[in-house]
């Protein structure tokens, strides 16, 4: 997986101060997208382990609140291979830090319970949403984009708390 950004103290891309990850790769190409670049799988710099080291380093101060992934698009089937292990890595040593994730799919395509079934649909999915507080779901629509929005471009887009979720056994929005 290759990544295109990585923004530190960043305040725009969820609550508090987090470190924000763009990763390269998206097959959605939102018309407008606001970071088209990183469409190409291939833009950016390769994620390495020295690349993790950068973002844990990045996140170890007390007045970060965690870390936010977004794109290009977290959820195409190659960047979770990568993604997974660096979340499991992540909790492990930031266990009171949370993440956000922005993704052009929505919560119940990443399930698996759309038909058909989505390409985000993977054997590792569903792990992957485990290790995610904050979910803004939906791809970026144009004609609903206003900048009046928290946290997200369009208002098809969802702010969801995946634990509420999980344990509720519904869709729990973190904000209306």
């Amino acid at each position: 997986m290759n990544w295109a950004e990585i923004k530190t103290n960043d305040i725009a891309n969820g609550e508090g101060v987090r470190t924000s990850l763009f990763v390269s790769g998206c097959r959605h190409h939102c018309k407008n997208c606001f970071n088209e670049a990183t469409w190409d799988f291939g833009y950016g710099n390769l994620f390495t382990e020295e690349t993790m080291e950068q973002i844990f380093e990045s996140v170890d101060h007390e007045w970060v609140n965690g870390i936010s992934l977004l794109g290009g698009e977290p959820f195409e089937p190659e960047n979770q291979k990568v993604l997974l292990p660096f979340l499991i890595m992540f909790h492990e040593r930031f266990p009171e830090k949370n993440v956000w994730c922005y993704t052009g799919f929505t919560i119940e395509q990443i399930l698996g319970a759309t038909t058909p079934k989505s390409r985000a649909a993977t054997e590792i999915s569903k792990e992957m949403l485990t290790l995610i507080d904050v979910l803004v779901d939906g791809p970026f629509v144009e004609s609903l984009h206003s900048i009046m929005l928290k946290f997200r471009g369009s208002s098809n887009q969802r702010v969801i708390d995946v634990k509420k979720s999980a344990s509720e056994q519904k869709i729990v929005l973190y904000l209306e």
